[in-house]
């Protein structure tokens, strides 16, 4: 049996306890050696043989967890954040169905929550925005057009921007291009929940000298949108006196109901 498991954004009491628990019983654990925290492994059992994919390519990755399988093995696919984002898991799931080799995903962390609770952010504030856009950057891998920068930038919503450190000039011309204001707040957050985490709140137009005064050109994520400021934002219908619910009824009149 093979598990992909969200390993969570860095700290390693941010995995899940099913995720713990896990690591905990695999034979073999195949980790993504560039980004997840090492410390994690520390949960593994002395007697697990360990692998780095950073040194592997593809058809490695599937040679191991094939020779597990074989052994009658437990492997754990140890992927950074959440397994579903940016985590190349499908081509591996499928390289597996053709071996008939039965697997299960368990949820990480992904960085953008991580960085949300470093700040005590919440991306979906009444009144600015009611959407999180998780995107990246163009690199190696395309992007679609109709995925670009600027068309998201259009919607002016709260956005997390993966994979994109090292483009960062080009990304603040865009997102501005594409609709942002100049001093829409933004965040550049460096290895969100980690120990050595750094955060520096500036404005999308100042995100590249930002980076450049700190020195921070991977390894980082980019909040942009006016949710960051939380300023000027309506309060939640759900706690007010006059809302109902199916648990409370509202003081006057009745109201909607976001919440059953």
């Amino acid at each position: 049996m093979v598990y992909f498991v969200g390993a969570g954004t860095g700290a390693i009491d941010l995995i899940t306890v099913r995720g713990m628990r896990l690591l905990q019983s695999a034979d073999v654990v195949i980790y993504t050696g560039s980004l997840v925290n090492p410390e994690l492994l520390t949960y593994a059992k002395k007697t697990c043989e360990i692998h780095n994919s950073a040194y592997l390519t593809l058809n490695e990755v599937i040679a191991i967890m094939q020779n597990a399988e074989a052994k009658g093995e437990t492997t754990v696919r140890l992927h950074t954040g959440d397994p579903s984002i940016y985590g190349a898991v499908r081509e591996q799931m499928d390289e597996l169905d053709k071996l008939r080799i039965s697997y299960e995903s368990c949820p990480g962390v992904s960085a953008c929550f991580g960085a949300a609770a470093s700040l005590n952010l919440e991306y979906t504030l009444p009144g600015i925005s009611q959407s999180l856009i998780i995107t990246r950057m163009a690199g190696k891998t395309k992007v679609p057009n109709t995925e670009s920068i600027e068309r998201f930038a259009a919607h002016q919503a709260s956005m997390a921007i993966y994979l994109s450190a090292g483009m960062i000039e080009e990304l603040s011309g865009r997102l501005i291009a594409g609709g942002y204001r100049k001093e829409t707040p933004a965040v550049l957050v460096y290895k969100a929940t980690w120990e050595d985490e750094q955060a520096y709140l500036c404005t999308v137009e100042t995100l590249y000298e930002t980076a450049v005064a700190h020195n921070i050109s991977k390894t980082a994520l980019i909040l942009v949108g006016d949710a960051i400021a939380h300023q000027q934002y309506q309060k939640s219908k759900l706690y007010s006196l006059d809302f109902s619910t199916a648990f409370r009824r509202g003081q006057e009149g009745n109201g909607g109901s976001d919440e059953t």
